[in-house]
């Protein structure tokens, strides 16, 4: 081997990276331990919610030794921030955390570029491009633009009444076409959504999470942030989502709606279905009760004493009155919100409003903690909607302590907002009326002015707040609003305990297949499969190294990948101990044999991995979250893995060699397995076809009837992994929650082991607020409380505590649109991949009957690892839903099947220049035969290695295994009796004694 210098230096000088990179994580892994120790000790378990409070303290730590110097290397000193941006990132599976796309929203962005038009055309327009979104996949604004242009007649977007406004003046003007109004629509719309990723960032940042990851996805809105480690995800979720719109709105007394409510009532008798049991008698107690509330709340306002008897549609929903002089209108249960809010903005209510107060805007105080109870107000309103003054005017936000110790939050505002405070201000203390502060359509506090007008643009927002809500308010507000709402239409949340469960499993795994393939080496080859073995664990060092290095994430899939490497990295010297093993019988020397076999075994190598890394590359491309991560290491590996077994190996058996060493590349055992066959495979042909087709009808028949297990990835819903402590009925648990009075339909399947499992419902699968996500939540946990053996909602919803056994440990929300997505880019990923790889060994080969054989072999592998999961799903005792992760597995059973057919096709190539004079069925069957050994060494060696994640490797990750071991099987025998036979049919049979003499 030529410039071995320069290969050791280069190992060398890798290796030492390598370690470098890697030293970051192990010293960020003392840190946090020390962390988590001194908040253990810091923290009792005895205190209430001691596993939020420990968490804060880690956090406290955490930030406090930010910038100190923690790791002194000698030569360099680096703080912790340094020290955690250069360690390994763990991902959620590993970690726990959440993992989300928001969609943001391009109608609210349209509608306030229109000014909140009436314009019929407009808001037709808007629902119906709402309807196109349901089954296409268009972005919203072009369906917004079809649907417009589908309508419009005479109208044009350039109208007065939709863009052509103010706010666009300069931009748009009414001689405009459509078409180039569109031109502007869309580039205010990409800017909306670039502010809304800023905005974002900023808050993620405020928000003080290690390692997060943050990216707009195409052009559609959607940005996905990864939060590995945040243990408070209500509260993360609630940051992420929250539109932050400040506004400050003079407000009404309460007492003055006294009549209003009380005509309102009357009206809404004629209009309101009345409930069933709502003419039933009440206690006079009840009675006496809701009359002193109605007359506190009328004041002087003439009633009826005996219309409280009757149905009353608001005065029934009232729990509570406000103070004289004070701003609330009355109080309602938090339930009632919606319902009040309906019946009061009724065209035929607001008609009941003065002339003076007919632009009112009724909205809900936040609920103080522990109460059912939330106040009504009502703000004083304008024609436009627009409030005096909004939260666009604030320069800075701060979280301070009041007077009486209560947390709140400071702001200062610029010139032109301290000037209209000022006058806002001094009208509340002339009136003796008070300024409501409204986050996101809820007053947050409506104080009173007692001091005369505030000058200067001073201001805080008081409230029922925690210290953390104050921060996180403040954090909004210092970072900015959203430009319009976004919702979460895809979310993944994993506590940390399954985050330490999935460690401890990947680490089992690994070890455990790693040993198995450095013993099994040692054991078929000898001394030289040891070489093998410390080129191995090189390869390995350098993966977490590169790793480390590039800032990957690292998740359970990824160390699936990497320990699939290991079983496909031996592949590399199997091809080469195999071709040295030839060289050998033919009477070569030992030198001579290990140049010539290094040398024969490249082109194999090489195609045999490039094939494999073109799929890992198409995954890469069109995969999320996880499953990127395995095909980052998969394409890590790959490289690496040529690199050690091309080079490292040849250096330690050339030194070994120079040394006078003898290495017969075989053992006592193993000298003789798979010497001399002389298989004709070909005339075997037409028996594997029959078993193929067989298999192949089979599988496609199952496919039609029984279907696949497809989970939420590809149609949306919501699931669940629940843990209870003790085994449960599976088909029971379904039963329970399929009642129409929890969600009407359910699945439940035990995940695992029998005391666990995975629930999935479309239950209001459309909405994907964090509203419905609460009442699904809260609906799961009513309906298995029975077998939940007395836990709280509280414990049960508790992802903070990572040694958590009971309870819920993990959700996977995906909205229908996100879902047919994914079901759209996993499908182009297959074909891709195919198209891919068709047109890489017409390339290499030269001929197109290599690769339709080869195509051929890995649809016929596809078909029957989809046959199988639509054979057994139904009866496996673990999990085998069709989704992303499923995708991965069959790429990589394609990469691995292509592997496979492109050393047997290596081989015919180099035996049609080598052996003139043979026939072609001779050319073939001699390929196939000669490459045995390699390919059956090989299989054997990954499927050990996928049989050991399989068994160790943790639940999440079993059904994925299982298509890989399916895939590996399927492939060595569609390699051996599909793709060459298929090639050597397609051959024109005049020309087959000719292809013997082409080269």
């Amino acid at each position: 081997m030529q410039n071995k210098g320069l290969v050791k230096l280069f190992a060398l000088l890798f290796g030492l990276v390598s370690i470098y990179q890697l030293s970051f994580t192990f010293k960020a892994n003392q840190i946090e331990k020390e962390a988590v120790e001194l908040a253990a000790n810091k923290i009792p378990s005895s205190e209430e919610n001691y596993h939020a409070k420990r968490s804060q303290e880690e956090s406290n730590y955490l930030q406090s030794i930010a910038t100190d110097t923690v790791y002194h290397m000698g030569i360099a000193k680096f703080t912790y921030n340094e020290v955690k941006q250069k360690a390994m990132n763990l991902g959620l599976d590993l970690k726990g955390g959440i993992n989300v796309i928001l969609q943001v929203s391009v109608k609210d962005i349209l509608k306030g570029l229109a000014n909140n038009t009436a314009d019929p055309t407009f808001n037709k327009a808007l629902e119906d491009a709402t309807e196109l979104q349901r089954n296409g996949q268009n972005t919203y604004l072009e369906d917004f633009f079809t649907a417009f242009d589908a309508i419009k007649g005479d109208t044009k977007l350039a109208s007065p009444d939709i863009f052509y406004t103010k706010a666009l003046d300069g931009e748009i003007d009414g001689s405009m076409s459509d078409d180039d109004v569109k031109v502007v629509i869309e580039r205010k719309i990409d800017e909306s959504i670039v502010s809304a990723f800023e905005v974002l960032r900023k808050r993620i940042d405020e928000f003080g999470v290690t390692s997060p990851n943050i990216q707009r996805l195409g052009t559609s809105g959607r940005i996905l942030v990864e939060l590995p480690g945040v243990k408070d995800v209500e509260r993360a979720t609630s940051l992420l989502q929250s539109t932050a719109q400040l506004e400050f709105w003079d407000a009404y007394k309460g007492e003055q709606f006294g009549p209003f409510l009380a005509q309102a009532n009357e009206t809404l008798k004629d209009i309101v279905n009345p409930k069933s049991d709502a003419g039933e008698a009440k206690s006079q107690d009840e009675e006496d009760a809701k009359s002193s509330q109605i007359d506190d709340l009328l004041g002087d306002a003439e009633t009826d004493s005996t219309a409280v008897a009757a149905v009353n549609p608001i005065f029934d929903l009232i729990r509570g009155v406000g103070y004289q002089g004070g701003p609330i209108i009355a109080k309602f249960e938090i339930k009632d919100k919606a319902t009040v809010l309906d019946y009061l903005n009724k065209k035929e209510v607001r008609a009941l409003l003065p002339s003076e107060q007919r632009y009112t805007r009724f909205a809900f105080g936040k609920p103080e903690k522990n109460s059912e109870l939330v106040d009504l107000y009502a703000l004083v309103g304008n024609r436009e909607n627009i409030p005096p003054l909004s939260g666009d005017v604030v320069t800075d936000a701060r979280n301070q302590f009041s007077a009486v110790g209560k947390s709140e939050v400071s702001m200062q505002m610029n010139a032109k907002g301290a000037k209209i405070w000022e006058e806002m201000t001094g009208n509340a203390y002339a009136q003796g009326s008070q300024i409501a502060i409204v986050l996101d359509n809820v007053v947050y506090s409506a104080p009173g002015v007692t001091t005369g007008p505030i000058a200067g643009g001073s201001s805080s927002i008081s409230g029922d707040f925690s210290l953390n809500e104050a921060i996180d308010l403040a954090n909004v507000l210092r970072a900015g609003k959203l430009p319009a709402s976004a919702d979460i239409i895809s979310s993944e949340v994993v506590g940390p305990s399954l985050g330490k469960e999935a460690i401890e499993s990947g680490t089992m795994s690994f070890m455990i297949a790693l040993a198995l393939v450095l013993l099994w080496m040692v054991f078929y080859y000898g001394k030289s499969g040891g070489f093998a073995d410390i080129a191995m664990l090189l390869n390995i060092l350098l993966i977490f190294g590169v790793l480390s290095g590039l800032g990957a994430v690292l998740t359970l899939p990824g160390i699936a990948g990497i320990v699939l490497t290991i079983g496909m990295s031996v592949d590399a010297n199997v091809l080469i101990f195999e071709r040295i093993r030839e060289e050998l019988s033919k009477g070569k020397s030992q030198v001579e044999a290990i140049k010539d076999g290094f040398g024969n075994a490249l082109s194999s190598i090489l195609d045999a991995n490039i094939t494999t890394g073109l799929t890992a590359l198409i995954l890469f491309v069109f995969g999320t979250g996880p499953i990127k991560g395995f095909a980052t290491t998969l394409l890590i590996g790959i490289a690496t893995s040529l690199f050690t077994a091309i080079f490292i190996t040849r250096l330690l058996i050339d030194w070994y060699t120079a040394k006078g060493g003898k290495l017969e590349f075989s053992t006592g055992i193993t000298k003789n397995l798979f010497r001399n066959i002389n298989i004709e495979f070909l005339k075997k042909r037409k028996i594997a076809y029959i078993i193929s087709g067989s298999l192949i009808v089979l599988s496609i028949g199952s496919l039609l009837t029984n279907g696949l297990d497809q989970g939420v990835d590809f149609v949306g819903g919501r699931t669940y992994q629940v843990r209870f402590a003790h085994a449960v009925s599976s088909s029971e648990i379904t039963n329970v929650l399929s009642d129409p009075a929890v969600f009407g339909s359910a699945d439940a399947k035990t995940f695992g082991s029998s005391n666990q499992l995975k629930i999935t419902t479309k239950h209001k699968v459309n909405e994907t607020g964090t509203e419905a996500d609460e009442e699904i939540r809260s609906k799961l946990y009513t309906a298995l409380v029975p077998y939940l053996e007395g836990i709280s909602y509280e414990e049960f919803i508790d992802l903070n505590d990572e040694n958590k056994q009971v309870g819920l440990l993990e959700t996977y929300k995906v909205s229908p649109t996100i879902a047919d997505d994914i079901k759209q880019a996993s499908l182009w990923a297959v074909l891709g991949s195919l198209i891919v790889v068709f047109l890489y060994i017409l390339f290499r080969f030269k001929k197109w009957q290599f690769s339709l054989g080869a195509v051929l072999a890995v649809f016929h592998d596809v078909v029957i690892v989809l046959g199988v999961f639509s054979l057994t799903y139904k009866f496996m005792p673990f999990n085998m839903e069709i989704n992303q992760a499923f995708i991965a597995a069959i790429l990589t059973v394609i990469g691995y099947s292509l592997n496979d057919t492109v050393v047997v096709f290596d081989r015919v190539r180099e035996f049609i220049n080598e052996h003139t004079s043979w026939d072609f069925d001779k050319v073939v069957d001699a390929s196939l035969s000669s490459t045995l050994s390699r390919t059956l060494n090989t299989s054997l060696t990954t499927l050990v290695v996928l049989l050991s994640i399989f068994i160790f490797g943790g639940d999440s990750i079993r059904g994925f295994m299982f298509a890989l071991i399916v895939g590996v099987i399927v492939g060595t025998y569609s390699s051996l009796f599909i793709a060459t036979p298929a090639m050597y049919e397609t051959v024109d049979k005049s020309n087959k004694k000719k292809t013997s003499q082409e080269s």
